[in-house]
């Protein structure tokens, strides 16, 4: 596991990382629906993250001033659409640090979801013949399992038979066991879909060993829901070949997303049929998160999310009716191994999950209880997953132990 950052706020620094604070109070203060609501603690980011003002004005400045389809105008409104639209392909570009824009591909989506099933219809297929193999996460999100199994079925209908390997998992950290998929790794596997951070246990999954694992020529399809927007992603760090996240995780509006292609391994990506009308005011929430995201910070927002994730886990580790999935070495703010990314998930031993979700609603707290479209390689019961963004402070955190507390 990789090392934790130093981070992790202990009783004597009660408002989280001191060279944070007043950085994150200033951007918590540009959230209208943080501001507008202090009783509440909205801790659901991983399914949705709330979104800034400057993202909020991009968009009603744009469906008040220029709005139009994109791609089927001359007029000036139209070819304002449709240079807003490719701009924010080379904004995705620059955001991922892509090292070759000029050959990559973005295809914009509705989501992560659409975007991996995208991959698997349009792209997979043409990519496999009989006898390859795939790797599947079967731990992780249904998105990220169930569009490559469905292609499995469709090759064999054809008569194509596709081997499925289940990625291995190190069943005490939840992190994937890169020795072993190495060993399970052979010429024939051809297609590797993996999770940048989990959506459940909240690791990194150190996607940057997979490669290595699996060698030079297999293609590595990245769910990173979880990742951008919430710490600095760099495609030519990962060598990944696909990337497909979720714009309304990253603070733009709901029914935007992407799939980055690095077109270098396979046939080059060309999602099919028509395409129809772009999501316009999506594609303008997306340019302005981005931006607002790299005045942030990337790597200052990951600090702040570890360390809330930290406090979170350190507090949790002391109350004995609970439960924390995931590693547990990494449950003291002071762990040498990896801390989670911003998403703490556990169980109270008595009550179940979906009433605890009620309860703490009752005392101002926006969790998810259920069992976060897990595969079936996962978790067999529903638990309670708090996630956090750079809106959260340590004393929603201290407040939510609190009740915790007095529940056990």
């Amino acid at each position: 596991m990789a090392a934790p950052a130093t981070l992790g706020p202990g009783p004597a620094d009660p408002e989280g990382p001191r060279d944070l604070r007043d950085w994150q109070r200033q951007l918590r203060a540009q959230f209208p629906i943080i501001t507008g609501h202090p009783e509440l603690a909205y801790l659901d980011s991983a399914a949705t993250a709330q979104k800034p003002a400057a993202v909020l004005d991009a968009v009603q400045t744009y469906l008040t001033s220029s709005n139009a389809n994109a791609g089927r105008g001359t007029y000036p409104w139209a070819n304002r659409t449709t240079a807003l639209v490719e701009e924010t392909r080379d904004r995705l570009k620059r955001f991922l640090s892509d090292p070759a824009p000029e050959s990559s591909a973005v295809h914009f989506t509705s989501g992560t979801t659409e975007g991996l099933a995208t991959v698997a219809r349009d792209w997979l297929p043409a990519f496999l013949s009989d006898g390859d193999e795939i790797v599947v996460p079967v731990a992780d999100h249904r998105a990220n399992i169930v569009p490559w199994l469905d292609t499995q079925r469709l090759l064999a209908a054809r008569g194509v038979h596709v081997g499925v390997v289940e990625m291995p998992y190190q069943r005490g950290s939840w992190d994937y066991d890169h020795t072993a998929l190495a060993r399970l790794a052979g010429p024939r596997t051809r297609f590797v879909a993996a999770t940048h951070v989990h959506h459940v246990y909240g690791g990194n999954m150190n996607v940057h060993r997979i490669r290595e694992a699996v060698g030079p020529d297999a293609v590595i399809c990245l769910d990173a829901a979880q990742s951008v927007g919430h710490l600095p992603l760099s495609v030519a760090g990962l060598d990944v070949d696909f990337v497909a996240f979720s714009g309304h995780k990253a603070l733009a509006l709901p029914g935007s997303g992407a799939v980055w292609a690095r077109q270098a391994r396979g046939p080059a990506f060309a999602p099919g049929g028509w395409s129809g009308t772009p999501n316009t005011a999506g594609i303008v929430s997306l340019a302005a998160a981005l931006d607002w995201l790299d005045a942030a910070g990337c790597d200052r927002i990951e600090r702040w999310t570890l360390a809330l994730a930290a406090r979170l886990t350190d507090g949790l580790r002391h109350l004995d009716a609970y439960e924390v999935l995931g590693c547990p070495l990494s449950l003291a703010a002071d762990s040498a191994v990896q801390q989670r990314q911003g998403i703490v998930t556990f169980r109270h031993r008595d009550i179940d999950s979906g009433d605890l979700g009620f309860i703490l609603f009752s005392h101002g707290f926006m969790v998810r209880s259920d069992n976060h479209c897990q595969g079936a390689g996962g978790e067999r019961s529903g638990s309670v997953r708090v996630s956090l963004h750079v809106y959260n402070s340590a004393s929603e955190i201290d407040r939510l132990l609190a009740v915790l507390g007095e529940l056990g």
